[in-house]
């Protein structure tokens, strides 16, 4: 049965490249066998549902432009009208997986029992969605940023009131992602940083944020959730500054509270952006230190300094960014999460189908091109060749801390050690990216 939103659209299908139908896909084909594995299972896309069906189209500049049948969300009669539109929209895009915060889901309570209340009830409406339709979830989270409690930090709030209410609010989201077979749960910190530093004590906030995230690595063993705890790194937007700016600065945080080994992080491609970074810089820095969990797929307007959000329509990023992906063994349990919105002027419902299609095609060709430079090997045989004159002996025992500087400068000097520069041969290799693409 259909809601009637969609009006007569009942399917989209994969039609191949030549196809010139906006209703069907030309790339993603959920089973195309690629590297030995469903090009599904690879992917593993995920559907938000806040900016499809809890923003209603407003910027800092104006109100709401999207008309839909459950705004204002205000009752659980229209949480649940909602929540019918999601999976039906879900079940459209062949999406196997979707991503929620507790106030996207859920009407707005009166307290911190209400919404738990309220919460509960509609984790009980989606586990009869999930039942009916095989959509699962990938992971949720809590919106600690949007109410006025919330203006000077979650965790990081100067109010221990604050900190404890945001615990509480963890504890019943965790609580529903486990019970609906979530994956993975995540924390964004979009309050979590500062304003001034004239009002701010650095230790104290770092202090905070510690313990809470710890208190959440705590609930996750004693519920038996056997999915990540990820966090989602961002410079700025909206605090001034986000203690949690790029995936090297939650490594160190991590460090700091001895949580590198329980907790990963989300990258966003638009926060990457935010930061001064590419998409792949973020997923190959996450690589290196052994914490990347999942991924947020969008873009952002290079000629705006915001985070605009919008659908992916570069294959060349997206395949840089799956390249990196597959060479640490691909998505395990995070996926390919679209976090992005209809611009505020696309109105039709079909927009929603449009938009999501365009992107699960761009991501599906850089997919098939990451591939295919790894099976080519011209690219990864460069970097290991590059790097090979370190697996000899003498050099492993340099790196392995056997000699010291007295040691290393007198072998240079007896063996007359004089390096001659070496091309990194940029160029050639941004031509080999280029044959794929």
């Amino acid at each position: 049965m259909t809601t009637g939103f969609f009006r007569d659209i009942t399917e989209i299908a994969f039609e191949g490249a030549d196809s010139t139908n906006p209703l069907a896909f030309r790339h993603y084909n959920p089973d195309e066998i690629v590297m030995g594995k469903r090009m599904e299972d690879h992917l593993r896309f995920a559907t938000c549902y806040w900016h499809n069906f809890a923003w209603p189209g407003s910027d800092p500049f104006g109100g709401q432009t999207f008309d839909r049948p459950w705004f204002p969300a205000d009752s659980m009669e229209l949480a649940k009208l909602k929540a019918d539109v999601a999976f039906e929209m879900f079940s459209l895009l062949k999406s196997p997986y979707y991503c929620f915060h507790d106030a996207d889901v859920r009407p707005e309570g009166a307290n911190f029992a209400e919404n738990t209340k309220n919460l509960n009830e509609i984790v009980d409406y989606f586990a009869q969605k999930q039942e009916e339709t095989g959509v699962k979830l990938l992971w949720g989270t809590a919106n600690l940023f949007s109410q006025v409690k919330f203006m000077s930090g979650a965790s990081t709030n100067p109010d221990p009131d604050v900190f404890a209410f945001c615990a509480a609010t963890i504890k019943t989201c965790m609580d529903a992602t486990h019970r609906l077979g979530g994956e993975n749960y995540v924390l964004w910190g979009g309050r979590e940083g500062y304003e001034t530093l004239l009002n701010t004590d650095l230790a104290q906030e770092d202090a905070q944020m510690g313990r809470m995230l710890n208190l959440v690595v705590e609930h996750k063993h004693k519920i038996g959730f056997k999915g990540e705890i990820l966090v989602e790194p961002k410079p700025q937007e909206p605090s001034k500054h986000q203690y949690d700016y790029d995936t090297a600065t939650v490594y160190g945080f991590l460090k700091r509270h001895g949580m590198e080994n329980e907790v990963k992080v989300n990258i966003e491609q638009g926060h990457a952006i935010l930061a001064g970074h590419s998409f792949e810089h973020e997923i190959a820095t996450a690589t290196s230190l052994g914490i990347l969990g999942s991924i947020d797929m969008n873009r952002n307007d290079y000629q705006s300094g915001w985070d605009t959000d919008q659908f992916p329509n570069n294959v060349p990023e997206v395949a840089l960014a799956y390249y990196h992906i597959l060479q640490d063994g691909g998505l395990k349990t995070g996926g390919t999460n679209f976090d992005a919105k209809l611009r505020r002027q696309s109105l039709d419902a079909e927009d929603l189908l449009i938009a999501h299609i365009g992107g699960m095609d761009v991501c599906a060709r850089g997919l098939k091109a990451a591939v295919a430079m790894i099976e080519d090997g011209t690219l990864p045989n460069f970097v290991k060749d590059r790097y090979a004159d370190w697996d000899k002996p003498v050099n492993q025992s340099m790196l392995a801390g056997n000699e010291s500087l007295d040691d290393i400068a007198a072998r240079v000097q007896a063996q007359d050690i004089n390096p001659k520069p070496r091309s990194g041969k940029q160029e050639y290799l941004e031509n080999v990216v280029n044959r794929f693409v």
